[in-house]
């Protein structure tokens, strides 16, 4: 009985470790997708700016 408590408690370590590592694995996921996302809807905001002064300058010259 004494090997089993002395093994419990290496094993009850072990998980919250890796159950910690997961969050924070889940975060850092989570933070580089909405990032990634950011950067694309500021890209492509950026790029419809560009496109609709072309079109307003093309319709004042004709």
């Amino acid at each position: 009985m004494t090997e089993d408590n002395k093994i419990a408690p290496s094993t009850n370590d072990d998980e919250s470790r890796r159950k910690a590592n997961m969050v924070k694995a889940g975060i850092g996921i989570g933070i580089g997708s909405a990032a990634i996302v950011a950067a694309l809807l500021y890209s492509n905001s950026a790029r419809r700016k560009k496109d609709d002064t072309k079109v307003k300058r093309e319709e004042t010259e004709d």
